[in-house]
């Protein structure tokens, strides 16, 4: 089962058209919204969960592209800011997939985005706030 997380951002001009349950019949992929602010005739944004086969999926996003929808990979706004980080670890025991994690033998901590599900709880634990969320607009969008 091939799961990732997106924030999807809806143009006003089709932010009342019911897209997002066509992609369980037409695409044979389930769907969990995590987070949604969409009003008709207003630009949208949403936070979308999305299983199944990994060329399905690829397909759903294609669909919702075809709608004017941008997609940006929910991993990708999870920042880590190397200027502040001072690797103490304290994400590393946190982190529920290991996208922060230590290395051997040097003791660096590494970050690995696309292990990242966006789950947001190294942010609270930095001591020095170099973990953030970033929800701009003008990055890490998909195609």
């Amino acid at each position: 089962m091939y799961v990732r997380l997106f924030v999807l951002r809806f143009p006003k001009e089709t932010s009342d058209l019911p897209i997002i349950c066509k992609l369980v019949k037409q695409y044979d992929v389930e769907f969990n919204i995590l987070k949604a602010t969409i009003l008709p005739h207003h630009d949208g944004i949403m936070i979308l969960e999305l299983m199944g086969h990994k060329s399905n999926v690829k397909e759903a996003i294609a669909y919702l592209k075809s709608f004017g929808v941008t997609i940006e990979r929910l991993s990708t706004i999870i920042r880590r800011d190397d200027e502040k980080c001072f690797e103490c670890g304290a994400c590393t025991g946190i982190c529920p997939t290991a996208a922060l994690h230590i290395h051997r033998p040097d003791m660096a901590v590494l970050f690995d985005p696309d292990k990242c599900t966006g789950c947001g709880l190294c942010v609270a634990v930095c001591p020095v706030r170099a973990m953030e969320v970033s929800l701009d607009q003008s990055v890490g969008a998909i195609g």
